[in-house]
């Protein structure tokens, strides 16, 4: 691993890559219109960033979206979608592949990618490709928040001031407790729920660190009980009423922060990346993962 690792690089190149994310988005793409049924699909990250864009659609009233992992997609006629959508970074994940060949004529496709030259091209019905987000490290960063921004601009959003909000996320300090906590549970409401999972994730990849997720509400319905001190409990958006004093009395740290959620999101990715630093572990290379997931086929019998 070099000195500087991919990960480092490309998670600070998002601002950058935002801003073309959010020109491609708010003109005219494939993407779905108000009004239409959507599924989105993805894995992993991608699953998380689904989750996050089904509650901005939904939640703007523009039509029923409902995100599901690849490997679950319910996607019978009876659901009556008008779209698919499929987010994945390599575009040769075998769990969305799948799932774009299963409906591949019976419902309209739209894949986000970051490899144009892959076989999720020529199974979906439209792509949208971000090559300029796409990565060589095994962690996902820029691709995924990306991918993100690009949904939330074509949903009408005006994703200036998370632009401006990840360049700080990328210039304030990370703090030393942050890289030394026993644990972290990150918590979300809505489209940020999405983000707390995200970030959970980031964290175990990265770092192999203790860590979880939940909805915010239902944290103090048994989650909270592992908040002590020394640990992190991490809110994306606005806190529900009487949170913060809750976790503040297990003598646990809790952190909210008033940028976008999804620029806080870059900060998490920097704890992640101090975090395995200091442990000597390469974040580029997470054990036993790789860049895209794919499933050996089962032999003909």
């Amino acid at each position: 691993m070099s000195e500087t690792s991919y990960m480092e690089q490309e998670l600070h190149s998002q601002p950058d890559t935002w801003r073309e994310a959010a020109r491609i988005g708010a003109g005219g793409s494939p993407l779905p219109e108000a009004g239409q049924r959507v599924a989105v699909v993805g894995c992993g990250t991608s699953w998380f960033m689904a989750q996050s864009y089904a509650a901005l659609r939904e939640g703007a009233g523009l039509g029923v979206t409902d995100p599901f992992p690849a490997s679950e997609a319910f996607l019978g006629a009876d659901r009556r979608y008008d779209a698919v959508v499929a987010i994945t970074r390599s575009g040769t994940t075998t769990e969305v592949l799948r799932v774009l060949e299963a409906v591949k004529g019976r419902i309209p496709t739209v894949t986000v990618l970051g490899d144009p030259e892959t076989p999720a091209v020529e199974l979906s019905d439209a792509t949208v490709a971000l090559p300029f987000a796409d990565e060589r490290s095994v962690v996902q960063t820029r691709f995924a928040t990306t991918a993100l921004t690009l949904l939330r601009a074509h949903l009408g959003e005006d994703v200036a001031r998370a632009v401006g909000d990840a360049e700080e996320a990328l210039a304030v300090p990370v703090k030393k407790e942050w890289v030394d906590a026993e644990q972290f549970a990150f918590l979300g409401t809505g489209w940020t729920y999405g983000l707390a999972n995200e970030a959970a994730l980031k964290m175990r990849e990265a770092s192999q660190s203790w860590t979880e997720s939940y909805p915010a509400m239902e944290y103090r319905h048994g989650p909270i009980s592992i908040a002590a001190p020394g640990r992190v409990t991490w809110l994306f958006g606005e806190a529900p009423e009487g949170l913060e004093a809750d976790v503040t009395r297990t003598g646990a740290d809790f952190v909210s922060h008033a940028r976008d959620p999804l620029a806080d999101l870059v900060l998490v990715q920097r704890v992640a990346l101090e975090r395995a630093r200091a442990r000597g572990l390469d974040p580029d290379n997470p054990r036993s993962l790789t860049r895209s997931v794919m499933l050996q086929e089962p032999a003909a019998s």
